[in-house]
Protein backbone atom coordinates (compact mmCIF):
# COMPACT_ATOMS: atom_id res chain seq x y z
CA UNK A 1 0.00 0.00 0.00
CA UNK A 2 0.90 3.75 -0.67
CA UNK A 3 2.73 5.39 2.37
CA UNK A 4 0.01 8.15 1.05
CA UNK A 5 -2.65 6.01 2.41
CA UNK A 6 -1.08 4.49 5.42
CA UNK A 7 -1.02 7.89 6.37
CA UNK A 8 -4.53 8.74 5.74
CA UNK A 9 -6.12 5.40 7.34
CA UNK A 10 -4.24 6.53 10.54
CA UNK A 11 -5.39 10.00 10.54
CA UNK A 12 -9.10 8.28 10.27
CA UNK A 13 -8.35 6.61 13.23
CA UNK A 14 -6.37 8.97 15.07
CA UNK A 15 -9.80 11.56 14.41
CA UNK A 16 -12.14 9.07 15.98
CA UNK A 17 -10.02 8.22 19.15
CA UNK A 18 -9.66 12.37 19.37
CA UNK A 19 -13.12 12.70 18.73
CA UNK A 20 -14.54 9.98 21.39
CA UNK A 21 -11.50 12.08 24.27
CA UNK A 22 -13.56 15.52 23.78
CA UNK A 23 -16.64 13.78 25.01
CA UNK A 24 -14.78 11.85 27.64
CA UNK A 25 -12.97 14.95 28.84
CA UNK A 26 -16.17 17.22 29.21
CA UNK A 27 -17.67 15.04 30.95
CA UNK A 28 -15.04 14.67 33.05
CA UNK A 29 -15.35 18.66 33.95
CA UNK A 30 -19.20 18.91 33.99
CA UNK A 31 -18.94 16.21 36.46
CA UNK A 32 -16.16 18.54 38.66
CA UNK A 33 -18.54 21.36 38.17
CA UNK A 34 -21.62 19.80 39.39
CA UNK A 35 -19.81 18.46 42.09
CA UNK A 36 -18.08 21.31 43.47
CA UNK A 37 -18.09 25.39 42.05
CA UNK A 38 -15.61 26.69 43.65
CA UNK A 39 -13.01 23.60 43.65
CA UNK A 40 -9.43 23.95 42.67
CA UNK A 41 -8.84 24.88 39.20
CA UNK A 42 -6.65 21.50 38.54
CA UNK A 43 -9.79 18.73 40.30
CA UNK A 44 -10.46 17.10 37.16
CA UNK A 45 -7.39 15.42 37.22
CA UNK A 46 -9.33 13.63 40.41
CA UNK A 47 -11.77 12.28 37.54
CA UNK A 48 -10.95 8.70 36.24
CA UNK A 49 -13.66 9.96 33.24
CA UNK A 50 -11.22 12.30 32.30
CA UNK A 51 -8.19 9.85 32.76
CA UNK A 52 -10.22 7.98 30.31
CA UNK A 53 -10.43 10.72 27.90
CA UNK A 54 -6.88 11.77 28.19
CA UNK A 55 -5.59 7.95 27.50
CA UNK A 56 -8.30 7.96 24.40
CA UNK A 57 -6.38 11.55 23.08
CA UNK A 58 -3.10 9.43 23.50
CA UNK A 59 -3.79 6.74 21.52
CA UNK A 60 -5.52 9.46 18.56
CA UNK A 61 -1.95 11.47 19.04
CA UNK A 62 -0.19 8.13 18.25
CA UNK A 63 -1.95 7.51 15.56
CA UNK A 64 -1.74 11.17 14.52
CA UNK A 65 1.41 11.03 15.12
CA UNK A 66 2.30 7.82 12.98
CA UNK A 67 -0.18 9.38 10.08
CA UNK A 68 2.91 12.50 9.59
CA UNK A 69 5.24 10.25 8.90
CA UNK A 70 4.07 8.78 6.12
CA UNK A 71 1.70 11.43 4.41
CA UNK A 72 1.84 15.23 4.31
CA UNK A 73 1.38 17.64 6.96
CA UNK A 74 -1.14 19.29 4.46
CA UNK A 75 -3.31 16.02 3.97
CA UNK A 76 -3.05 14.82 7.72
CA UNK A 77 -3.67 17.86 9.73
CA UNK A 78 -7.53 18.77 7.56
CA UNK A 79 -8.66 15.02 8.43
CA UNK A 80 -9.27 16.73 11.58
CA UNK A 81 -12.48 17.67 10.85
CA UNK A 82 -13.63 13.86 11.07
CA UNK A 83 -13.01 14.59 14.59
CA UNK A 84 -15.47 17.61 14.64
CA UNK A 85 -18.22 15.65 13.14
CA UNK A 86 -17.32 12.77 15.29
CA UNK A 87 -17.69 14.98 18.60
CA UNK A 88 -21.30 16.69 17.34
CA UNK A 89 -22.50 12.84 16.42
CA UNK A 90 -21.18 11.59 19.89
CA UNK A 91 -22.38 14.76 21.77
CA UNK A 92 -25.89 13.95 20.35
CA UNK A 93 -25.93 10.64 21.35
CA UNK A 94 -24.68 10.97 24.75
CA UNK A 95 -24.59 14.24 26.08
CA UNK A 96 -28.19 15.20 24.84
CA UNK A 97 -27.27 17.75 22.43
CA UNK A 98 -29.26 18.11 19.41
CA UNK A 99 -27.87 17.47 15.55
CA UNK A 100 -30.47 19.52 13.30
CA UNK A 101 -30.89 18.87 9.71
CA UNK A 102 -27.91 22.22 9.24
CA UNK A 103 -25.71 20.07 11.58
CA UNK A 104 -26.05 17.14 9.33
CA UNK A 105 -25.57 19.23 6.22
CA UNK A 106 -22.10 20.54 7.82
CA UNK A 107 -21.24 17.23 8.34
CA UNK A 108 -21.63 16.42 5.24
CA UNK A 109 -19.84 18.95 3.89
CA UNK A 110 -16.84 18.17 6.08
CA UNK A 111 -16.77 15.31 4.67
CA UNK A 112 -16.99 16.57 1.15
CA UNK A 113 -13.93 18.67 1.49
CA UNK A 114 -11.81 16.31 3.19
CA UNK A 115 -12.20 14.13 0.17
CA UNK A 116 -11.36 16.75 -2.16
CA UNK A 117 -8.13 17.78 0.12
CA UNK A 118 -7.19 13.35 0.07
CA UNK A 119 -7.71 13.65 -4.31
CA UNK A 120 -5.27 16.38 -4.58
CA UNK A 121 -3.07 17.00 -1.79
CA UNK A 122 0.73 17.10 -2.96
CA UNK A 123 2.90 13.88 -2.20
CA UNK A 124 5.86 14.13 0.78
CA UNK A 125 9.21 14.76 0.25
CA UNK A 126 11.72 11.57 0.17
CA UNK A 127 13.61 12.26 3.04
CA UNK A 128 17.15 10.30 3.84
CA UNK A 129 17.99 11.91 7.31
CA UNK A 130 16.25 13.57 9.73
CA UNK A 131 19.28 16.23 9.79
CA UNK A 132 17.98 16.87 5.88
CA UNK A 133 14.36 18.29 7.80
CA UNK A 134 17.10 20.17 10.45
CA UNK A 135 18.53 22.00 7.29
CA UNK A 136 14.73 23.22 6.16
CA UNK A 137 13.86 24.45 9.69
CA UNK A 138 16.69 26.64 9.90
CA UNK A 139 15.66 28.00 6.74
CA UNK A 140 15.35 32.21 7.58
CA UNK A 141 11.22 31.51 6.63
CA UNK A 142 10.75 29.11 9.36
CA UNK A 143 12.89 30.96 11.82
CA UNK A 144 11.05 34.08 10.94
CA UNK A 145 7.70 32.02 11.84
CA UNK A 146 8.90 29.99 15.19
CA UNK A 147 10.04 33.54 16.45
CA UNK A 148 6.40 34.96 15.70
CA UNK A 149 4.85 32.02 17.41
CA UNK A 150 7.38 32.81 20.93
CA UNK A 151 6.10 35.97 21.09
CA UNK A 152 2.56 35.87 20.35
CA UNK A 153 2.27 32.60 22.86
CA UNK A 154 4.28 34.49 25.75
CA UNK A 155 2.19 37.94 25.28
CA UNK A 156 -1.17 35.81 25.17
CA UNK A 157 -0.20 33.43 28.34
CA UNK A 158 1.23 36.53 30.37
CA UNK A 159 -0.74 39.60 29.02
CA UNK A 160 -3.69 38.36 27.74
CA UNK A 161 -5.00 35.19 29.27
CA UNK A 162 -5.04 36.82 32.52
CA UNK A 163 -7.46 39.45 31.58
CA UNK A 164 -10.20 37.67 28.67
CA UNK A 165 -8.59 33.94 29.17
CA UNK A 166 -12.23 32.91 31.09
CA UNK A 167 -14.54 35.32 28.72
CA UNK A 168 -12.96 34.82 25.37
CA UNK A 169 -12.64 31.06 24.10
CA UNK A 170 -10.01 32.86 21.14
CA UNK A 171 -7.38 33.53 23.99
CA UNK A 172 -6.59 29.70 24.79
CA UNK A 173 -7.55 28.12 21.42
CA UNK A 174 -5.17 30.41 19.23
CA UNK A 175 -2.62 29.32 22.00
CA UNK A 176 -3.09 25.97 21.75
CA UNK A 177 -2.91 26.67 17.65
CA UNK A 178 -0.09 28.23 16.81
CA UNK A 179 1.79 26.00 19.85
CA UNK A 180 0.36 23.35 17.95
CA UNK A 181 1.48 24.13 14.75
CA UNK A 182 5.43 23.95 16.11
CA UNK A 183 4.56 20.03 17.33
CA UNK A 184 2.96 19.14 14.03
CA UNK A 185 6.52 19.88 12.40
CA UNK A 186 8.49 18.49 14.94
CA UNK A 187 6.19 15.42 15.57
CA UNK A 188 6.65 15.32 11.49
CA UNK A 189 10.44 15.29 11.75
CA UNK A 190 10.87 12.88 15.27
CA UNK A 191 8.32 10.12 13.27
CA UNK A 192 10.60 9.90 9.85
CA UNK A 193 13.78 9.47 12.79
CA UNK A 194 12.19 6.65 14.23
CA UNK A 195 10.48 5.20 10.80
CA UNK A 196 14.21 4.99 9.22
CA UNK A 197 15.56 4.42 12.32
CA UNK A 198 13.45 1.16 12.39
CA UNK A 199 14.48 0.46 8.43
CA UNK A 200 17.99 0.38 9.66
CA UNK A 201 19.09 3.95 9.28
CA UNK A 202 19.75 4.91 12.74
CA UNK A 203 19.16 8.42 12.73
CA UNK A 204 19.45 8.73 17.13
CA UNK A 205 23.34 9.13 15.80
CA UNK A 206 22.01 12.75 15.07
CA UNK A 207 21.80 15.30 17.55
CA UNK A 208 18.70 16.72 15.41
CA UNK A 209 16.54 13.69 16.55
CA UNK A 210 17.10 14.85 20.17
CA UNK A 211 16.32 18.61 19.34
CA UNK A 212 13.11 17.84 17.35
CA UNK A 213 11.82 14.66 20.23
CA UNK A 214 12.20 17.59 23.34
CA UNK A 215 10.19 20.38 21.24
CA UNK A 216 7.44 17.52 20.67
CA UNK A 217 7.05 17.46 24.58
CA UNK A 218 7.53 20.64 25.38
CA UNK A 219 4.72 21.88 22.87
CA UNK A 220 2.17 18.95 24.07
CA UNK A 221 2.38 19.90 26.84
CA UNK A 222 1.57 23.85 26.50
CA UNK A 223 -1.27 22.46 24.22
CA UNK A 224 -2.77 19.90 26.30
CA UNK A 225 -2.84 22.67 29.65
CA UNK A 226 -4.74 25.35 27.58
CA UNK A 227 -6.59 22.72 25.41
CA UNK A 228 -8.01 21.81 28.72
CA UNK A 229 -8.54 25.42 30.41
CA UNK A 230 -10.70 26.33 27.40
CA UNK A 231 -12.88 22.96 27.28
CA UNK A 232 -13.25 23.69 31.28
CA UNK A 233 -14.73 27.53 30.47
CA UNK A 234 -16.89 27.36 27.17
CA UNK A 235 -18.82 24.41 25.75
CA UNK A 236 -17.59 21.73 23.31
CA UNK A 237 -19.81 22.84 20.56
CA UNK A 238 -17.52 26.52 20.59
CA UNK A 239 -13.83 24.89 21.35
CA UNK A 240 -14.14 21.78 18.99
CA UNK A 241 -14.58 23.74 15.80
CA UNK A 242 -12.30 27.17 16.52
CA UNK A 243 -9.45 24.78 17.92
CA UNK A 244 -10.19 23.10 14.18
CA UNK A 245 -10.05 25.81 12.07
CA UNK A 246 -7.13 28.09 14.10
CA UNK A 247 -4.74 24.63 14.09
CA UNK A 248 -5.72 23.58 10.64
CA UNK A 249 -5.08 27.17 8.96
CA UNK A 250 -1.00 27.37 11.60
CA UNK A 251 -0.03 24.08 10.52
CA UNK A 252 -0.98 24.38 6.94
CA UNK A 253 0.98 27.88 7.41
CA UNK A 254 3.73 26.51 9.02
CA UNK A 255 4.06 22.86 6.75
CA UNK A 256 4.32 25.46 3.76
CA UNK A 257 7.24 27.70 5.12
CA UNK A 258 8.91 24.30 6.45
CA UNK A 259 8.33 22.23 3.77
CA UNK A 260 6.67 24.42 0.65
CA UNK A 261 4.11 21.13 0.26
CA UNK A 262 1.97 23.61 -1.90
CA UNK A 263 5.06 25.16 -3.84
CA UNK A 264 7.44 21.92 -5.32
CA UNK A 265 5.39 19.34 -6.80
CA UNK A 266 2.45 20.38 -7.25
CA UNK A 267 0.92 22.12 -10.06
CA UNK A 268 -1.76 25.54 -9.56
CA UNK A 269 -4.46 23.62 -10.25
CA UNK A 270 -3.52 21.25 -7.42
CA UNK A 271 -3.13 24.24 -4.82
CA UNK A 272 -6.37 25.87 -5.61
CA UNK A 273 -8.38 22.85 -5.73
CA UNK A 274 -6.77 22.03 -2.15
CA UNK A 275 -7.38 25.43 -0.65
CA UNK A 276 -11.06 25.05 -1.72
CA UNK A 277 -11.19 22.05 -0.01
CA UNK A 278 -9.99 23.57 3.00
CA UNK A 279 -12.94 26.28 2.52
CA UNK A 280 -15.55 23.75 1.85
CA UNK A 281 -14.23 22.00 5.14
CA UNK A 282 -14.29 25.14 7.39
CA UNK A 283 -17.92 26.33 6.07
CA UNK A 284 -19.43 22.64 6.91
CA UNK A 285 -17.47 22.90 10.78
CA UNK A 286 -19.30 27.03 11.04
CA UNK A 287 -22.05 25.48 9.77
CA UNK A 288 -21.72 22.26 12.36
CA UNK A 289 -21.06 25.17 15.40
CA UNK A 290 -23.54 27.64 14.36
CA UNK A 291 -26.57 24.62 14.51
CA UNK A 292 -25.14 23.19 17.49
CA UNK A 293 -24.78 26.58 19.46
CA UNK A 294 -27.93 27.70 18.35
CA UNK A 295 -29.46 24.51 20.44
CA UNK A 296 -27.59 25.25 23.31
CA UNK A 297 -28.95 28.75 22.99
CA UNK A 298 -32.69 27.40 22.86
CA UNK A 299 -32.20 25.53 26.22
CA UNK A 300 -31.59 28.54 28.22
CA UNK A 301 -34.72 30.58 26.36
CA UNK A 302 -37.43 29.47 29.22
CA UNK A 303 -34.88 30.58 31.66
CA UNK A 304 -33.84 33.94 30.30
CA UNK A 305 -35.18 37.34 30.76
CA UNK A 306 -33.57 38.99 27.74
CA UNK A 307 -30.52 40.50 29.68
CA UNK A 308 -28.99 42.91 27.38
CA UNK A 309 -25.70 41.57 29.00
CA UNK A 310 -26.22 38.14 27.44
CA UNK A 311 -22.99 36.78 25.58
CA UNK A 312 -22.75 33.64 23.32
CA UNK A 313 -19.17 33.73 24.35
CA UNK A 314 -20.18 33.98 28.09
CA UNK A 315 -17.94 30.79 30.08
CA UNK A 316 -21.38 28.19 31.00
CA UNK A 317 -20.05 28.47 35.08
CA UNK A 318 -20.82 32.35 34.83
CA UNK A 319 -23.93 31.71 32.64
CA UNK A 320 -25.30 28.77 35.10
CA UNK A 321 -24.87 31.46 37.97
CA UNK A 322 -26.85 34.26 36.55
CA UNK A 323 -29.22 31.88 35.25
CA UNK A 324 -29.80 30.45 38.93
CA UNK A 325 -30.07 33.54 40.17
CA UNK A 326 -32.74 34.37 37.74
CA UNK A 327 -34.40 31.45 38.90
CA UNK A 328 -34.74 32.15 42.65
CA UNK A 329 -35.50 35.48 41.33
CA UNK A 330 -38.76 34.11 39.46
CA UNK A 331 -39.63 31.71 42.14
CA UNK A 332 -39.40 34.88 45.01
CA UNK A 333 -41.89 36.30 42.40
CA UNK A 334 -44.42 33.98 42.39
CA UNK A 335 -44.09 32.95 46.53
CA UNK A 336 -45.26 37.31 46.10
CA UNK A 337 -48.21 36.31 43.95
CA UNK A 338 -48.95 33.16 46.16
CA UNK A 339 -49.14 35.41 48.95
CA UNK A 340 -51.43 38.12 47.33
CA UNK A 341 -53.64 35.18 46.35
CA UNK A 342 -53.95 33.98 49.93
CA UNK A 343 -54.70 37.49 51.34
CA UNK A 344 -57.82 37.47 48.22
CA UNK A 345 -59.14 34.51 48.91
CA UNK A 346 -59.77 35.40 52.86
CA UNK A 347 -61.10 38.20 52.13
CA UNK A 348 -63.39 36.33 49.96
CA UNK A 349 -64.65 34.74 52.48
CA UNK A 350 -64.59 36.80 54.58
CA UNK A 351 -67.20 38.39 52.31
CA UNK A 352 -68.87 35.24 51.68
CA UNK A 353 -69.61 34.95 55.76
CA UNK A 354 -70.84 38.33 56.13
CA UNK A 355 -73.34 37.39 53.45
CA UNK A 356 -74.31 34.28 54.86
CA UNK A 357 -76.59 31.81 51.85
CA UNK A 358 -75.10 30.58 49.06
CA UNK A 359 -77.30 32.09 46.75
CA UNK A 360 -75.63 35.58 48.13
CA UNK A 361 -72.18 33.67 47.38
CA UNK A 362 -73.44 32.96 43.94
CA UNK A 363 -74.21 36.45 43.20
CA UNK A 364 -71.14 38.22 44.03
CA UNK A 365 -69.82 35.48 41.95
Amino acid sequence: MDDKYIGLLLAMSSSLAIGVSFILTKIGHQQVSTISSSGSEYAYLKMPIWWAGMITMGVGEIANFAAYTFAPAILVTPLGAMSVIIGAILAALIMKERLTTMGILGCALCIVGSIIIVLHAPADKEVSTVDEILVYAVKPGFVLYCLCVLVFSVYMIYIVSPKLGKRNPMVYVSICSVVGSISVMAIKAFGIALKLTFQGNNQFVHGSTYIFGITVAGCIVLQLNYLNKALDQFDISIVNPLYYVCFTTATIVASSILFQEMGEGSTPGDNITVLCGFFVIFTGVYILNDSRKKNSDADYTELDLNSDFDNDLEPRDIRLQRIGHRKRHSRALDNEDDIFNIVDDLEDRQTVNSLGSPSSVRRVV
